[in-house]
């Protein structure tokens, strides 16, 4: 299995065993260590919407070993009033359009284990007016290029993005690579949130 402490470097050969070793590896993680974690970026993320005070935001309901907690209602709260917060929906192609958060009773069951919201569509160019986009990943390296699930829905969100917007990547210790490849359609994240590390802006606007 592939040793992911901070500093690893990741090939394009060896994309895919890391990916399938990084979702083995968060499998693996005993529930208080993900509630510890889980707590931890949380309040990191908290910080930085209070400093921030962003008017729209989108960000995602996590899956499984995903760090985060109940991200949606931690943002919720820490919003200011009249702030927008965005959830993902996924269309048929694979791409992202986007809804309001409305509370956990407004969520839906989707496909690969999502729950997105049951309200209007906002169309798919509406992250592009987000002040603040948290996106899961599963590593991201040091000039904030991100591995995703290998959908390539976010890189076509992260496209629609703006330059001087805040994107964060949230993600488990460990998971922050000296390097992964980078392809064409690859968006790096301006920061990341890590349990130990806090928050870690690696490209500026």
């Amino acid at each position: 299995m592939t040793d992911f402490s901070d500093g690893a470097e990741v090939t394009t050969g060896t994309k895919r065993q890391t990916r399938a070793d990084l979702l083995a590896r968060r499998r693996a993680m005993g529930v208080a260590e993900r509630a510890a974690a889980a707590a931890a970026v949380g309040g990191v993320l908290v910080d930085l919407v209070r400093r921030l005070r962003p008017r729209r935001t989108t960000a995602y309901v996590p899956v499984g070993s995903e760090p985060g907690g109940d991200l949606p209602e931690l943002l919720r709260a820490a919003l200011p009033p009249g702030a927008e917060l965005l959830l993902p929906v996924l269309r048929d192609d694979l791409d992202l359009d986007w809804a309001g958060y409305t509370g956990p009773e407004g969520l839906v069951a989707a496909g690969r284990g999502m729950r997105e919201p049951a309200g209007p569509r906002s169309g798919r160019a509406a992250v592009a007016g987000a002040e603040l986009v948290v996106v899961p990943a599963l590593a991201v390296d040091r000039r904030g290029i991100r591995l995703g699930r290998g959908g390539g829905s976010y890189d076509r969100a992260l496209a629609r993005v703006p330059a001087g917007a805040w994107t964060v990547a949230l993600l488990h210790d460990g998971e922050l690579l000296d390097r992964l490849p980078a392809e064409a359609h690859d968006r790096p994240v301006r920061a990341v949130v890590t349990p130990t590390g806090g928050l870690r802006e690696l490209t500026t606007p």
